[in-house]
């Protein structure tokens, strides 16, 4: 008479993630991704080990698609130089590890790939942290150190996506 019960949770769910899409900073998107790739591949290892084949190939899809399109798309490879092309290597690596993963039914290749996305989630919060708590809005531009995030002196104002070298990028659109 009234639905599933998961029915309701998943539209809570969804209006809830709308919502912080809608208002969230270009970090936190950026961790709303890795958050979604995590949860998918973590839901893929759970499918592989009930031997649900379907489910499984949905959830790694899901996590590729995230990747690639979210998290790989995302990067700004003009100004993020070297880190940014590193990165885009390793987003190529994982979606490739997932798929191998996904024809081998490989356990092990999914643990790979989810504890590469938590190291990487980690260190993007941690950037983020460090950037709201370095640096006022446009006083410096950040330099991007493996070890820490250390404003750059004497810089000239400089615009929000030249500051975040891993900031997404603004769609542009050309009219026919």
């Amino acid at each position: 008479m009234f639905g599933k019960p998961q029915t309701g949770a998943k539209a809570y769910a969804k209006v809830s993630v709308e919502t912080g899409v809608g208002t969230a900073t270009p970090h936190k998107l950026i961790a709303m991704l890795f958050d979604g790739a995590i949860i998918a591949v973590n839901s893929a290892i759970e499918f592989m080990k009930a031997g649900n084949v379907a489910r499984k190939g949905e959830v790694i899809s899901r996590a590729i698609l995230i990747i690639d399109s979210g998290l790989r798309a995302s990067l700004n490879k003009e100004v993020g130089g070297e880190i940014a092309l590193n990165l885009d290597a390793l987003y190529e690596y994982m979606s490739l590890r997932l798929v191998t993963a996904n024809m081998e039914n490989n356990v092990d290749m999914l643990i790979e790939v989810q504890s590469l996305l938590r190291e990487l989630m980690g260190a993007w919060g941690s950037i983020a942290s460090n950037v709201s708590q370095a640096v006022p809005a446009n006083d410096a531009v950040i330099a991007l150190d493996i070890q820490a995030v250390q404003p750059v002196q004497s810089a000239p104002l400089v615009p929000p996506e030249a500051r975040d070298m891993l900031a997404p990028r603004s769609a542009s659109f050309v009219s026919a």
